[in-house]
């Protein structure tokens, strides 16, 4: 059975064991992000967010997938970066560890793993099933869903393009994203699997419009970073209160995320791309 209300990861800080178990205590889905961890430190929040609930809990991993590098295009903003202080170094390639998290959360005893950024390999999700772990995909086209279904997922999270952080789309490419309901139509008709909205989901309107296009479940983000167990920090907490245009920018990671427009992504427009969504 699947919670009618699911924690986002929030990976990068707001993810707590204390909002995870709060979400769980109340009757979601709290999930705790691995991503940016060490298997250890991953460790020690899923042994405290146990400790605050026996509620279900989720784990989401990075399931990163090597690429070509522009080396010129990535020197080229190097250069530029050291107006702000900061030194770039070789670009590499690593997976995450996602093998040792993956034990680590089967060792805690987790409901669900969740996947970002690449389908679920067929090793993740067989070690996930014989530990009673449903795995989830995260998708952002009817092409990401079908390669998670294929590799096995049991559960898909349809990410549309009101969604706040990372995009999870697989190719990455510019102008690839849906809106939500959109999103959410076209998967419907693609697969069978069970639907979690992701992305806009901020009261109970757009929670039930998710619903009744198809979604068995929503996935809210950015409507619990100022929840007080949430470890958002103050800066970051005082510009969603104070709210304001988003745009989707590649400025911060090289991967495409929505953000809320600052300075940073202002003085390097080249690595974002306007949009009508506001936080208000």
């Amino acid at each position: 059975m699947i919670p009618s209300v699911v924690l986002a990861p929030l990976a990068g800080g707001p993810s707590t064991p204390e909002l995870a178990a709060a979400v769980a205590n109340a009757g979601g889905l709290g999930f705790v992000a691995a991503g940016y961890l060490t298997p250890d430190e991953l460790e020690v929040r899923l042994a405290r967010a146990r400790e605050l609930t026996d509620g279900p809990l989720g784990v989401n991993l990075f399931v990163l997938e090597e690429r070509p590098i522009d080396t010129e295009a990535v020197a080229a903003y190097a250069r530029r970066l050291q107006a702000e202080g900061e030194e770039v170094g070789e670009p590499r390639f690593d997976d995450d560890h996602v093998a040792e998290k993956l034990e680590v959360t089967i060792a805690a005893g987790v409901e669900v793993v969740s996947t970002t950024f690449a389908p679920p390999s067929r090793s993740l999700i067989t070690v996930a099933s014989t530990n009673n772990i449903t795995v989830w995909a995260t998708v952002a086209s009817v092409d990401d869903a079908r390669q998670a279904a294929a590799a096995g997922a049991n559960v898909l999270v349809a990410q549309g393009s009101e969604a706040g952080g990372h995009r999870a789309s697989y190719d990455d490419q510019d102008e690839t994203d849906l809106p939500l309901i959109e999103l959410l139509g076209a998967l419907r008709d693609a697969t069978d699997l069970p639907l979690v909205a992701a992305g806009g989901i901020v009261d109970p309107a757009t929670a039930d419009a998710a619903r009744a296009a198809g979604a068995t479940a929503v996935q809210a983000g950015t409507a619990f970073l100022l929840c007080p167990e949430a470890g958002t920090n103050a800066a970051y907490r005082h510009a969603v209160e104070r709210g304001g245009p988003t745009a989707v920018t590649r400025a911060f990671t090289g991967r495409r995320a929505r953000a809320i427009v600052n300075r940073f992504m202002r003085e390097h427009p080249k690595h974002r791309r306007p949009t009508r969504r506001s936080i208000t």
